[in-house]
């Protein structure tokens, strides 16, 4: 088995960047007059499960997914179950996929995930706390385990016991099962957006 990376993640950023977002994205993003039936029923749910108005813009990503109207809608089914109607506090659930994307060298998710976790009140201090990982000093022992789950998950695809006793001292059984599947999930769109090498709005900067 392979060893959780419980510290901070070394790997040359650059070439990350370079790797994940150059010459990117490999797709455009459809025009809303462009999308398909099936994919504006669920640019509607979207907008309905996350509270998005009219005149918001669509997100370039949604709009570049949306080519595969019923791939799409399959990953959002999951992503509002999880986000939108998901057990586990949004804090919390913030600072596991943060530290999730940074396992995954995910620029868009990272980025994307530093504005979500703030508007949950995730402090820069937390994000550069996420950046060391579970070992950091500052956590409580629950958001620890947290992040040593997610660790753990990504290196081991599974979870230690350990890890899954300190978690259900605070969580209930729908959260403790909803642990796996958020880190999977978030882990499956990191793989797609950095494949698609989707713009984020700016690099690891966690600030």
């Amino acid at each position: 088995m392979s060893k959780a990376i419980s510290g901070r993640v070394e790997f040359d950023e650059a070439a990350r960047m370079a790797q994940t977002v150059e010459s990117g994205p490999r797709y455009a993003p459809l025009r809303l007059d462009e999308v398909s039936p099936e994919g504006q029923e669920q640019v509607d749910a979207i907008r309905a499960a996350f509270h998005i108005p009219e005149s918001r813009p669509f997100p370039d990503v949604s709009l570049i997914t949306l080519r595969h109207p019923g791939m799409f809608k399959g990953q959002m089914v999951l992503g509002i179950e999880l986000a939108a109607r998901g057990t586990i506090p949004g804090r919390e659930r913030e600072l596991m996929i943060l530290r999730l994307a940074r396992l995954a060298g995910a620029p868009f998710e990272w980025c994307e995930h530093v504005d979500i976790g703030k508007a949950f009140g995730i402090t820069t201090e937390e994000i550069e706390r996420v950046l060391e990982g579970s070992s950091a000093t500052g956590w409580s022992e629950h958001e620890s385990a947290m992040l040593r789950a997610v660790e753990e998950l990504v290196a081991d695809h599974c979870m230690a016991n350990s890890t899954w006793d300190t978690l259900a001292k605070t969580w209930d059984e729908k959260q403790m099962l909803e642990v796996p599947m958020l880190v999977g999930s978030y882990l499956m769109t990191a793989l797609q957006q950095n494949t698609l090498k989707i713009q984020p709005k700016g690099g690891f900067d966690y600030r």
